[in-house]
């Protein structure tokens, strides 16, 4: 049963390099082995939930050597929710991309398989040095996403995502050879363990190394002040992948969740606790920075960006909360902020298509043909992107409130969080009303463009999985509420890499 863990790791591996050998057959076929991939990964992502619903910590410990001597892949709740979440993604996105946007540079196909490979093993790995491995893994795929078609602008964001990211990879050796030179080990159940005993004066160094990792992390979660390469990436890319890059922060959000829960949470000795001083307000700072950014913007693909940051403001501030309340709160909202964000990048591109020459500047522009069918989209994207009720945006929101109601900073996070809504639905409100209401007739439509029926659907499904989180409220936050009770308990995850020993 173990097998089921390195499986999601090994199809896209596969997948990818299929797709690699295939690369001069014909894009149909192309397409419908990188769509039947995906699919398989859903499956497997459902499989994995289910099965450690009912069951204890998996742990696949790779040429049969136990930890912490060998490589472990440890899949546990959490694990689990991340690849079902980011399948689910992937899937609407390549559904968007095989429309055309697959076609405009080479390899779409292959990279768009090795980035879920490296998601998917980021999420699975239960070793420091690994996870630095599937991060450049899934960066080296992102950047060839990123670049995917050329363009000036494109190439230009892309150089600073490169720069920057090369630069977080670098910290990240450092601290991960800090923490093995002093500790031994790189394996976090054994991280754990040795962190909680290390003698005193080796401590200011596994806290400068911890201190060095949630640098690194935040960069990757694009926490203030480390956003300023997401904007533009995200602007400039083609809307297929920054639908699929909606994922890419929380995986920052969620290293920062298992690493300081797991290494340096309340049992780690001197180095316990070792983020909560810094985490909650640069959340929060990083919440008002990302809605105010959004009320700026000039373009709606810019726009879609900056609440992508603020996203993360508000997942991290749950987190940042440092209780099982607030962890479950933010678990319920990552799903939903996830896929929000990612129909909304995909439909700032087909709003952009009819614009003509203005594209998706915010400016009065022509009578759009769909105008009708993109309003009543762009409207439920809005009200899931910013928050409000009755979808589930709005109900993580509220728990993350009332997850805060004990904690010392319960004034900033409520003025901050509320204040963030209020411009969230100012900046959007502008935008629908400039997008759909002030018409200039002078302005010169699109060439005439295909109707935009079947490319809506990807839309359509991003959307249902928002209502559907909303409609089944109930159990969603039931899981999450079960996977904060592990995240919180870390003796169960060192407890089954520990003893995943030989197996006969």
């Amino acid at each position: 049963m173990n097998l089921l863990v390195i499986a999601p790791v090994l199809l896209p591996l596969l997948a990818g390099i299929l797709l690699l050998l295939l690369s001069q057959s014909r894009l149909t076929l192309q397409r419908t082995l990188s769509v039947m991939a995906v699919a398989a990964q859903i499956g497997l992502a459902l499989a994995l939930m289910a099965t450690v619903n009912n069951s204890d910590i998996l742990v696949y410990t790779l040429g049969n050597w136990p930890a912490p001597f060998g490589i472990v892949l440890v899949a546990d709740r959490l694990a689990a929710w991340m690849l079902v979440i980011t399948a689910l993604l992937a899937l609407f996105a390549l559904l968007y991309a095989i429309r055309g946007d697959d076609t405009v540079g080479w390899h779409f196909h292959t990279l768009f398989q090795f980035q879920l490979f490296g998601l998917n093993g980021a999420f699975l790995t239960g070793d420091l040095f690994n996870l630095f491995v599937f991060f450049e893994i899934l960066l080296l795929a992102s950047y060839g996403l990123l670049l995917h078609g050329g363009r000036r602008q494109r190439i230009r964001a892309g150089l600073h995502f490169v720069v920057i990211n090369l630069a977080g990879s670098t910290l990240f050796l450092f601290a991960v050879g800090t923490l093995y030179g002093v500790l031994g080990t790189l394996n976090m159940a054994d991280l754990a363990i040795k962190v909680a005993a290390a003698p005193p004066e080796n401590v200011p160094l596994v806290r400068a190394a911890g201190l060095l990792l949630f640098g690194v992390f935040a960069l990757k979660a694009a926490l203030l002040p480390l956003y300023l390469w997401l904007p533009a990436a995200y602007a400039h890319t083609s809307a297929p992948v920054a639908a699929l890059f909606a994922i890419m922060t929380k995986i920052g959000a969620y290293s920062i969740l298992r690493v300081y829960t797991l290494i340096f949470g309340p049992e780690a000795g001197p180095a316990a606790n070792l983020i909560e001083f810094w985490l909650l307000p640069l959340a929060l700072a990083t919440l008002i920075v990302g809605m105010i950014g959004a009320v700026a913007s000039a373009h709606l693909r810019q726009q879609a960006a900056y609440l992508v940051v603020a996203s993360v403001g508000s997942l991290l501030t749950a987190f940042g909360l440092n209780s099982h309340a607030g962890i479950a709160a933010g678990l319920f909202y990552l799903p939903h902020t996830t896929f929000a964000a990612a129909a909304l990048f995909l439909l700032a591109d087909l709003i952009a298509r009819q614009r003509g020459v203005l594209n998706d500047r915010l400016d009065p522009g022509p009578d759009l043909p769909d105008s009708r069918l993109l309003g009543a989209l762009f409207f439920i994207t809005a009200i899931a992107v910013a928050g409000l009720p009755p979808l589930a945006g709005f109900l993580g929101k509220f728990l993350m409130l009332q997850a805060a109601l004990d904690h010392p900073f319960l004034p900033w996070v409520m003025g901050t969080v509320l204040v963030a809504a209020l411009l969230g639905v100012i900046a959007l409100a502008r935008t629908g009303s400039l997008l759909f209401y002030r018409v200039d007739p002078e302005t010169a439509p699109a060439a005439p463009w295909p109707p935009i029926r079947a490319d809506i659907a990807p839309v359509i499904g991003l959307l249902l999985l928002v209502l559907g989180l909303t409609i089944g409220a109930g159990p969603v936050f039931d899981q999450s509420r079960a996977i904060a009770d592990q995240v919180l308990q870390p003796q169960l995850y060192i407890q089954a890499v520990m003893n995943s020993g030989r197996t006969p």
